[in-house]
């Protein structure tokens, strides 16, 4: 994914996750919910020591961008700390763009390391669960189409599982498929909260 993408997807993932926080938490470090959203999977995948070197170099790029980000640590368990430092020195606005640098980053990453497919895997199951949540978020009419697709590849998927498991001689390649399937309708429904109109 070119680098404008990913700040873009970064920007939408940002936008989702502050739209379905806590009210009593500041909009503008939603990313900190992304990272934390995303933790506990890839922890499960790389290990607590792979995910806080894969946020720690994210971060390290990030802060070449967004200098005041150098407050924020990531902790042993890899979370991310200095919340409170980064809020003393920079405005709403500020925060907000240096939590897309940083999250854009960090799908930088993951894009070089698992691959595109995974990634936007990991990020439609954790961050975006529900592709129906991205109309409340601006999604024009003409999109609603590419996800009614994403609903039907969705169910053949389910269907090719499902056959798969009454047809032995063909089992492996129906699950092939029905992992194929899957796979497109992520990237579709990612091509949805990419390019769809940004949320204000």
């Amino acid at each position: 994914m070119p680098p404008p993408q990913t700040r873009d997807l970064a920007q939408r993932l940002i936008a989702h996750e502050g739209a379905a926080g806590n009210i009593s938490e500041p909009m503008e470090f939603a990313a900190f919910r992304v990272c934390e959203a995303l933790r506990r999977p890839l922890c499960d995948l790389a290990g607590v020591a792979g995910f806080r070197s894969l946020l720690s170099r994210a971060l390290m790029l990030a802060s070449a961008e967004a200098p005041s980000l150098s407050a924020v640590q990531v902790a042993a368990d890899g979370s991310l700390q200095g919340l409170d430092e980064l809020r003393s020195q920079m405005d709403k606005d500020q925060a907000r763009q240096a939590g897309v640098i940083l999250i854009a980053q960090l799908l930088g990453l993951l894009l070089l390391f698992i691959g595109e497919a995974a990634t936007m895997q990991l990020v439609t199951s954790e961050v975006l669960p529900y592709y129906r949540s991205l109309p409340n978020i601006g999604t024009p009419i003409g999109f609603e189409a590419i996800l009614n697709e994403v609903d039907q590849l969705k169910s053949v998927s389910a269907r090719l599982d499902e056959l798969a498991e009454q047809h032995p001689p063909v089992t492996e390649a129906l699950m092939t498929i029905a992992g194929n399937v899957r796979n497109t309708a992520t990237l579709l429904g990612v091509l949805v909260a990419v390019r769809s109109p940004r949320p204000n």
